[in-house]
């Protein structure tokens, strides 16, 4: 072949693989807005829940404190239901 043949060649190859990447790139950015979608989202909830956990824990009693800390660090006593599961 030709040195112009192979150029034509080469460039045909470098054409496609320029479609192709292009082509790649729209889809990486499609999956990169989804995902920072859902990353927002899930931040929102999260920021919900912090909120409601906010507003459950000002509505404990001031001695409500040490007793859940103590519940949390204690396992729990088997009621006679959970026997009856056994």
């Amino acid at each position: 072949m030709s040195k112009i043949e192979d150029l034509a060649e080469r460039v045909e190859r470098l054409l496609l693989r320029h479609a192709e990447l292009r082509r790649t790139n729209v889809l990486l950015a499609q999956q990169l807005e989804s995902v920072s979608a859902e990353r927002e989202s899930l931040r929102s909830r999260l920021a919900a829940a912090r909120a409601r956990i906010d507003a459950l824990l000002e509505r404990l009693p001031p001695d409500a404190e040490p007793r859940i800390a103590a519940a949390l660090q204690t396992p729990p006593t088997p009621t006679p239901d959970d026997e009856a599961r056994r």
